[in-house]
């Protein structure tokens, strides 16, 4: 029988050897890299990345489809920056989720202006629900796992809804006297539609115990229970007004080395427009980036406020992070990819919120492949936030007018709330500094908040 500290020194130099691999790896990528390394190639014209849309997921099926991401140059005297950028996103999955997008940015269109447009449908089967203010909100992930006994799991959709959003998005950034001070405005239009999970359609070509059972989830009970009004519930229109101040000293938009990014703005919902209740929420962003070696390293960080500061927000609403700029195609949380990677997709949502992420970003090899300037990198990051402004729930509610015999401690645990962190390590590779592809790897600090997340996708963080 081996001793406890000669398993401990077992389990120690098997892990001191898988990082001796990982190591030996990179440098021999690192060195090869190098040895094709040239000076950059200046781009001219129309340059374009693309990619496949290939993911699993067990209840929502197979994902298909391709991304394309067109850059104009001109004559290159600007490069890396770019005249145009076209985005276009079409993709599925089997069931019958789906991602429709196109996304255009330019400082060219209109003399003096930097003007983006995002047109969007996005259609998901299975949208996180998993209540509000955060560790306020109990999460039993035991009633979501089908290989618990019959008498906890529940149904792998306890804590989803169905969403479709269709967005239009307009923004303009105009200067000020002076090189960083800038105005912003925009109009953002937004209209949800939402429902109970499609449980006949998720459970096309399932049988036996792969069936989702047909029994309410936690969107359902909050729904009966009027925690989630009538007048909410099944989604409405959105006629987001933005208006803010900018002040913008990066030296470079895709990736910064140096430079502040802070921004504070003021956005407004009207009735009088067709929303279903008139609120106005107020934001600031700080982002700011060092240098550590020259266009190699950098540590970088965000910190973002975003709070209500008048009238009702209806719940579809409230997972939206506002920013001036979209670097993805959607932009919800606190948990998931744009925001807390490593935490469950919308694990914190309340009427208010802060939000940090640190990075560290190293480019690590540069090359040169069939006339197009390449880098890989690697990022370390750890990304935090909380609720600071709670949405009012009535916990009473759901045990008088329950859909079968609950417990209060099951769903609420009053006064719980506090900092969530994760942490993690990703991946970088870009073409002609602007098609940057990204995959994180984040791991949650606290069970509470889930376990770990893959997210493959575009462009750095912020």
């Amino acid at each position: 029988m081996l001793s406890d500290l000669e398993i401990f020194l077992q389990i120690l130099r098997t892990k001191l050897h898988m990082m001796k691999k990982f190591w030996l790896v990179l440098v021999f990528f690192t060195c090869f890299f190098t040895l094709f390394a040239q000076e950059d190639v200046v781009k001219t014209g129309w340059n374009f990345g693309a990619l496949p849309s290939v993911a699993f997921d067990a209840d929502l099926g197979f994902q298909y489809g391709a991304l394309v991401n067109l850059f104009q140059y001109g004559d290159g005297s600007r490069y890396p920056s770019y005249n145009h950028s076209l985005y276009f996103e079409v993709s599925r999955f089997t069931k019958g989720s789906e991602i429709n997008r196109f996304y255009y940015d330019s400082d060219r269109l209109i003399k003096g202006l930097r003007t983006t447009l995002d047109i969007s449908y996005l259609s998901d089967q299975a949208y996180d629900f998993f209540g509000f203010n955060g560790y306020d909100a109990v999460v039993n992930y035991d009633w979501t796992d089908d290989s618990m006994p019959d008498d906890i799991y529940k149904t792998r959709m306890f804590y989803k809804y169905n969403r479709k959003l269709f967005r239009f998005k307009l923004d303009l950034l105009g200067k000020f006297t002076g090189d960083h001070m800038k105005w912003a405005a925009g109009v953002n239009l937004l209209n949800f539609n939402i429902g109970q999970v499609n449980l006949q359609k998720l459970n096309k070509g399932k049988e036996g115990d792969d069936l989702l059972p047909d029994i309410p989830g936690l969107y359902e009970m909050y729904r009966t229970a009027g925690i989630i009004s009538a007048e909410d519930a099944d989604g409405g229109f959105i006629p987001e007004l933005k208006a803010g101040l900018v002040y913008d000293s990066r030296d470079n938009r895709p990736n910064p080395m140096k430079g502040i990014w802070t921004e504070a703005v003021l956005v407004g919902v009207p009735e009088f427009l067709g929303a279903e209740s008139s609120f106005a929420k107020f934001i600031i962003t700080h982002r700011q980036y060092f240098t550590i070696i020259p266009r190699d390293l950098s540590l970088v960080y965000r910190l973002n406020y975003q709070t209500t500061i008048a009238g009702h927000v209806p719940f579809y609403y409230q997972t939206q992070v506002i920013t001036s700029e979209m670097r993805m195609y959607i932009t919800e949380g606190l948990g998931g990819m744009s925001t807390l990677r490593g935490i469950k997709r919308n694990r914190i949502v309340g009427d208010g919120y802060l939000l940090g992420n640190v990075e560290a970003r190293w480019k690590f090899a540069r090359f040169r492949l069939i006339n197009n300037n390449f880098y890989l990198g690697l990022n370390g990051f750890m990304d935090f936030g909380q609720v600071t402004q709670k949405i009012d729930v009535d916990t009473q509610k759901l045990t008088v007018n329950n859909i079968y015999p609950v417990e209060s401690t099951d769903f609420f645990n009053i006064g719980a709330e506090k900092m969530h962190i994760s942490y993690g390590a990703g991946l970088r590779i870009a073409m002609n500094e602007n098609f940057i592809i990204r995959v994180d790897y984040g791991i949650s600090a606290d069970k509470r908040d889930g376990d770990t997340g893959l997210y493959i996708g575009l462009n750095y963080l912020f």
